[in-house]
């Protein structure tokens, strides 16, 4: 066997390894991952996330505009990014601080819901966003 065929040989093992401690790994990821619950509640958090982004950036632009009337909305839109992007990390993480912390989160997504719903009609960001707040808020409560 030459140096060529060895360095082959040894990659191909090294390869194998790899390949059977990833399956490994995704095989104890699925016995101790988190709940199904906890797999919604990250989901609808991260769904926050999104539409929070795009409404904060809708006001944003309407700022740019001269118009200031999504202030209160633009600071609520604020704290509910911070608070679901934890919430999802959590959830993901099966924490076990995840349901005190929903209880929190249930109460941010309330208060941005309620301050979205005041512009839902004019604006298709704020009632995706308000949406959004609503099926976060409500998978929370379950943990209770």
């Amino acid at each position: 066997m030459n140096r060529r065929e060895i360095l082959s040989a040894a990659g191909a093992m090294a390869a194998g390894l790899v390949a059977t401690q990833a399956l490994a790994a995704d095989h104890v990821h699925h016995a101790h991952g988190p709940s199904t619950i906890n797999a919604k509640i990250a989901a609808t958090g991260l769904d926050c996330v999104k539409t929070g982004d795009a409404c904060l950036a809708h006001c944003f632009d309407t700022f740019i505009g001269g118009d200031t009337t999504l202030a209160v909305c633009a600071k609520k839109v604020d704290e509910l990014i911070a608070v679901c992007t934890a919430l999802a990390k959590l959830a993901s993480n099966n924490s076990p601080h995840l349901a005190a912390y929903a209880k929190a989160a249930v109460a941010v997504c309330k208060d941005c819901e309620k301050e979205c719903r005041k512009h839902a009609d004019k604006h298709a960001t704020c009632k995706a966003c308000a949406d959004s707040c609503a099926a976060c808020a409500e998978e929370c409560g379950k943990l209770s």
